[in-house]
């Protein structure tokens, strides 16, 4: 293996265990002396992937943002078949779901020096809502609903993004039953949602 390739495969290790960290300890408890502790690496090689940790914050969602754009590529699957995949992404991973989000709300506000990281999130994301517009538009349309693209997607959102927040709070894990189910009903909940925008206007 050259020394190209070494130093990829140690960065996608290297974010791997930073995620894992981060979703077991929250931000108080990933420092770079744990993950460089974690991966029996110096921490000065650390600094050869990012200069931060709010670098390697944004690295992270990047990198999830891309995992996002790469499902919705998927040209074989059905409107239905990607928007249960998207619900899924956040909700068997909530904990994530809610972090990354706080973590990009903070760091907009306060990071220094990953403006340019922000650049390539929003083109990143940009690319695939581009997508994720035209999936949306054909599949109203295929189902003669009057509900607006941007209606809907701005449901779904909220939706996912709710039911994240409450499968990840412990006061409400207690209540919830179980877990299955609910992320089943999320997603039949989402589906219907446009369907119901037909029955109303008939």
């Amino acid at each position: 293996m050259d020394r190209q390739a070494q130093f990829r495969a140690r960065e996608v290790l290297i974010f791997q265990v930073a995620e894992q960290l981060l979703l077991e300890n929250g931000e108080a408890g990933m420092t770079l002396d744990v993950l460089a502790a974690e991966l029996d690496l110096a921490k000065g090689t650390l600094y050869k992937h990012f200069q931060s940790k709010d670098e390697l914050y944004m690295l992270l969602i990047i990198r999830n943002e891309r995992m996002l754009l790469e499902m919705v590529q998927d040209t074989e699957k059905a409107f239905p078949e990607h928007l249960a995949f998207f619900m899924l992404h956040h909700l068997h991973h909530p904990e994530r779901t809610v972090l990354f989000h706080q973590i990009e709300e903070k760091l907009s506000i306060t990071a220094q020096g990953v403006h340019h990281l922000f650049h390539e999130l929003y083109q990143v994301r940009k690319q695939r809502l581009r997508i994720i517009i035209r999936m949306t538009d054909h599949y109203l349309e295929s189902i003669q609903s009057n509900m607006t693209t941007r209606d809907y997607l701005a449901s779904i959102w909220s939706l996912t993004h709710g039911a994240a927040a409450i499968l990840n709070s412990s006061f409400y894990q207690r209540y919830l039953g179980s877990r299955d189910t609910l992320r089943v009903a999320y997603i039949d909940q989402a589906l219907a949602l446009p369907k119901q925008a037909v029955e109303q206007y008939a």
